[in-house]
């Protein structure tokens, strides 16, 4: 085998609490997270010469030491000792700086295809470990599914996975820093935080109604202070039928729970936020 197609899925974030500040200033973590059905696209590819090439379809984006899929390549190759070179063709169809890791899957993508290209039968545990050194969304990228994932991110339960729910994706024109939105955040005064075992149970009883109503993240209400209207994506959201709609990480995607695909279809054509992307999907 010289090459290999790689998915690299979304998520969006079911819960988002966030505990406390930690001593390495980090902030401490217990979160639910989805994988969903939008997804990137890799192809690795071998080369003759032992370097790592990388292309994509979005013009701007860096394909150097800075990418995160570069870095993940760069990692495997150097720890597994690889006397290879590599070629990433990178299509990019998840918007960047969203709240949707898409940076983290494509890097979990590769980490995952390098493991299967080159045949090293490594346990996904040991991927995961490796992926968090590049990020703390990787280690779930590389599980995927329905999981919690506490630390800083990188400590991954899975869970029952959902199937069959149908989402409405709504990113505006311009990103957030997460750092920012940490930066802002003032966790003793947070005053409403999700209760991750009760979503545990909705998921275990794959109870849709249950599971909208308990959507909550903590980082709202920095975000939704900086970016007001993100709420009235949010509200349009549910005006249009939305089960819950909830905002994704530290934003801007704001997401909506839809009991059909054909009523997310409904509700994605009749959306006013003329300048954001808007996607219809489902959690994979």
């Amino acid at each position: 085998m010289n090459k290999i197609c790689m998915d690299a899925r979304a998520k969006i974030n079911l819960t988002l609490d966030v505990l406390y500040k930690r001593p390495d200033n980090y902030h401490e973590v217990e979160m639910i997270m989805q994988s969903i059905a939008l997804k990137d696209e890799l192809i690795l590819e071998l080369i003759p010469k032992r370097d790592i090439e990388l292309e994509s379809n979005v013009p701007w984006l860096m394909a150097n030491e800075d990418n995160l899929a570069f870095k993940a390549a760069k990692l495997m190759l150097d720890k597994y000792k690889l006397d290879a070179g590599l070629k990433i063709k990178l299509k990019k169809n998840i918007p960047i700086a969203a709240g949707l890791a898409g940076g983290s899957t494509d890097a979990a993508a590769v980490i995952l295809g390098i493991n299967e290209l080159f045949d090293l039968k490594r346990p996904k545990k040991e991927l995961m470990a490796s992926g968090k050194t590049l990020g703390a969304d990787v280690p779930f990228c590389i599980q995927g599914g329905t999981a919690i994932a506490r630390g800083i991110g990188e400590k991954i339960i899975p869970l029952k996975p959902l199937s069959d729910i149908a989402l409405v994706l709504v990113k505006p024109p311009y990103s957030i820093s997460t750092k920012e939105v940490y930066s802002r955040l003032d966790v003793k005064n947070i005053k409403n935080r999700p209760s991750t075992m009760e979503m545990v149970k909705n998921i275990q009883n794959q109870d849709l109604d249950s599971i909208s109503k308990g959507l909550c993240n903590v980082l709202e209400q920095v975000t939704l202070r900086m970016y007001p209207e993100l709420e009235e994506i949010r509200n349009e959201l549910l005006n249009l039928g939305a089960l819950g709609s909830l905002m994704s990480g530290s934003g801007p995607t704001v997401f909506g729970i839809f009991e059909t695909k054909q009523d997310a279809k409904k509700a994605a054509k009749k959306l006013s936020f003329e300048q954001s992307l808007v996607y219809v999907t489902e959690v994979n």
